[in-house]
């Protein structure tokens, strides 16, 4: 088959990319033709998302937005997998090239912020409905900006990207919670599947990875945030929970922010003055890494730490610790809790607003017992190796030639025979 994969960014900058230079090469292996669409050839630090080099590229900023078009009309392909634009007339042309698939990967059509939370009184995922009642809630509990024309225009830019994937014949997700999300806002159904997303498993975890508990009680423990460094990731509430995870522990913290964002400079200052009052917590800030870089991050830590406050579409970083045998701490919000099982790969912090205590608690519950977290060492590669590539392609595929036999006015407006999940069950968000 030949598809036409549509994003935003050409080059692997953030969870779309990396999704993207994952599964491209697995299409290609399988033997389907591969062209891309971008709105930008960015950023430029960044290395290409990976795909053959007889692959066609179109990027709209280079050649403009009517060349774009036509040349991927020219390409004739048989399938559009879009993964979202900013300029929505652009991705409206191109999804009436053929019919299309589309990859929900966050709530931009579903929420004015995109954010799915509310600020105020503090931080707390939101389950509202998309709709009119959004515009009451707007400025009370501080969903985004105060400009009202800032308000109106992302409350109109939703709503027109939620009538756009109506015309799409099927929309894919990587948790059951955001699948559940689309369908409450009116998608059909047997329309909307969750496919999970692919975590490799490269198959290099030495033997001692679940035996790292064995240190001596006098090293210090290792605490790892990898991701942007936003406020909704919730760094913030994780520097908060260091003082009381050392009080419980009586062991010496060295945590690594890997990673970048607005929040940066913020959270920097925080540590400063976290470690000012307690010489035993270190912390420290390496930046934007590279995977090899991140893969050594992750075998020389003890636990990941995913602190999100907004209800994270999936947490792809989890899976991608646990294929190496690193548990996880987290909010239980979003899709977190399809991948971490409390006691199985980890622990959950329960409790709304999430609070620095209960993040505290299931930190401390990973790791006050040395053979406790051995165990879940190894419970973080059992269930890791669920998301594995081959199962993930699988399911992708049965959704392509479930909708591509189905006739050409089927759409996710519409309703149509069929389960709305598909392909294995251990394919899916667990």
């Amino acid at each position: 088959m030949r598809l036409a994969i549509v994003t935003r960014d050409a080059r692997v900058a953030g969870g779309v990319e990396t999704y993207l230079d994952t599964v491209i090469p697995l299409l290609e292996a399988a033997g389907h033709e591969i062209a891309l669409l971008s709105e930008y050839d960015a950023p430029s630090t960044s290395r290409p998302i990976g795909r053959s080099a007889s692959a066609p590229a179109w990027c709209v900023a280079e050649i403009g937005a009517t060349r774009a078009i036509d040349s991927v009309q020219r390409w004739r392909p048989e399938m559009i997998f879009t993964h979202g634009l900013f300029n929505l007339e652009i991705e409206r042309r191109a999804l009436a090239i053929a019919f299309a698939i589309a990859f929900a990967h966050d709530y931009r059509a579903t929420c004015i912020s995109g954010a799915k939370a509310f600020a105020f009184p503090a931080t707390t995922p939101c389950m509202r409905r998309f709709g009119k009642g959004c515009l009451v809630n707007f400025y009370p509990r501080r969903c985004g900006g105060l400009n009202p024309l800032t308000m109106l225009t992302d409350f109109s830019r939703a709503s027109a990207r939620l009538e756009l994937l109506r015309s799409c014949r099927a929309l894919v997700t990587a948790s059951e919670f955001v699948r559940a999300e689309y369908v409450r806002n009116g998608l059909a159904a047997e329309a909307v599947h969750c496919i999970g997303l692919p975590v490799a498993d490269r198959g290099d975890v030495r033997a001692e990875t679940t035996e790292k508990s064995a240190r001596v009680s006098s090293d210090p423990l290792r605490l790892l945030f990898a991701g942007r460094m936003e406020p909704l990731k919730g760094g913030g509430v994780l520097l908060d929970a260091l003082p009381l995870i050392f009080s419980a522990l009586s062991r010496p913290l060295t945590v690594t922010f890997a990673g970048d964002g607005g929040a940066r400079f913020e959270w920097a200052r925080r540590a400063r003055a976290v470690n000012y009052r307690n010489s035993a917590i270190r912390v420290e800030f390496t930046g934007w890494v590279e995977p090899p870089t991140l893969a050594a991050l992750f075998d020389s830590s003890d636990l990941l730490v995913v602190p999100s406050l907004w209800p994270e579409p999936f947490g792809l970083v989890g899976p991608e610790a646990g294929i190496r045998g690193l548990p996880a701490a987290a909010f239980a919000v979003g899709g977190v809790s399809e991948w971490l099982t409390d006691g199985v790969n980890g622990a959950l912090a329960y409790g709304l607003p999430p609070a620095p205590a209960n993040l505290a608690n299931a930190i401390i519950r990973c790791l006050r017992d040395p053979a406790e977290h051995r165990r879940l060492r190894i419970g973080a590669i059992e269930l890791a190796r669920r998301f594995s590539p081959e199962r993930h392609l699988k399911a992708l595929m049965d959704v392509i030639d479930r909708v591509s036999n189905r006739g050409s006015s089927s759409t996710l407006g519409s309703s149509a025979d069929g389960a709305g999940t598909v392909g294995d069950p251990a394919a899916r968000a667990i």
